[in-house]
């Protein structure tokens, strides 16, 4: 069943005056990633509503938390829904009473069907975390850190019936340094995504863009995670188990199992140990944790072990002293 959070008397927008200041925008989005879009549209152009994803049980109490999105338009005084399903009949009557003239989504976690992406008359568009048509889908940060990507970026584009297969509207590039994590990535590419937005509405409203069709050479595809991705595989060389320890901060968290429960790796660097040993093997290195991988050993710099809060690799280790064994 919908949640629905509306208030009375919207708020006016901050400029009233005709034209793009008069656009009635919905948007769409639920995690971090797309607050600085919600912000960004809301100091320029008329929000008539929110939807956001319901709240979800967290944590070890299992509390209901809501989506970031729903805070925030809260503390901006929007109407919001949180609807289970988008495409249920209640969220679409109360679309339809919004009437947007443009519909912006940025990290959602719905599927849009053609029904919704037809009812305004300027479309949906999506501020989508990668340049596409590289890495659509759920993940697209996580999987350019875990394959090793050199630059990601975002791309504004018109939403259609695919998996964000839509026209492209704009692009801008972001590099990746070798240590970034998917965490700090999302969060600057989530800043570029409401700058490069805000450029991008302009030009397309008045009809001065031309949409360009993604090309179908150099199309993937990045899965929504699951927490099993996080698992850490010491047969694979120490450069691909580094980045995933990367591609999978904050979330699902990279692991493996040892003295029966999961160890947590926050942080991680390869280091040379000079020695061959076999996958798996744990050394110390720098009195601090590490294990071998194929090719090399990974030094695990700050870990959490079940129950405990992160902690750095020695301090780990004054306790752990079955680690080698």
């Amino acid at each position: 069943m919908s949640r629905i959070l509306l208030q009375n008397n919207p708020p006016a927008p901050n400029n009233a005056r005709i034209g793009l200041m008069s656009i009635r925008i919905v948007f769409m989005g639920s995690p971090e990633f797309a607050l600085p879009s919600l912000c960004a549209l809301a100091s320029q152009h008329q929000i008539v509503g929110v939807v956001t994803q319901p709240d979800r049980a967290s944590g070890r109490g299992r509390e209901l938390k809501a989506p970031p999105v729903k805070t925030l338009a809260l503390e901006l005084n929007l109407p919001v829904i949180q609807p289970e399903k988008v495409r249920a009949a209640e969220a679409m009557n109360q679309l339809r009473e919004w009437n947007p003239d443009l519909i912006v989504v940025a990290a959602f976690g719905q599927i849009l069907k053609p029904d919704l992406l037809t009812l305004p008359r300027f479309g949906c568009i999506n501020v989508h975390a990668s340049l596409l048509p590289r890495w659509r889908g759920a993940a697209p940060i996580n999987a350019a850190i875990l394959a090793g990507d050199d630059q990601t970026g975002v791309t504004i584009m018109q939403m259609d019936a695919g998996l964000d297969t839509g026209d492209m509207l704009a692009k801008r590039a972001l590099r990746l340094s070798p240590d970034v994590t998917a965490g700090a990535a999302s969060q600057a590419l989530s800043t570029l995504g409401a700058d490069l937005l805000l450029d991008t509405l302009p030009e397309y409203l008045a009809g001065k863009l031309t949409p360009t069709p993604q090309p179908a050479d150099g199309a993937t595809y990045a899965p929504m995670l699951k927490k099993e991705d996080g698992r850490l595989d010491f047969n694979e060389s120490v450069h691909a188990v580094e980045r995933r320890v990367r591609a999978m901060n904050p979330w699902p968290g990279a692991w493996f199992e040892w003295n029966g429960n999961l160890l947590k790796v926050a942080r991680a660097k390869p280091v040379s140990v000079g020695q061959r040993a076999r996958s798996g093997t744990r050394l110390i290195v720098e009195d601090k944790p590490a294990v071998m991988c194929a090719d090399d050993a990974l030094l695990l710099e700050e870990v959490q072990p079940a129950g405990k809060k992160v902690m750095d690799g020695k301090s780990f280790l004054a306790g752990a002293r079955d680690w080698m064994s």
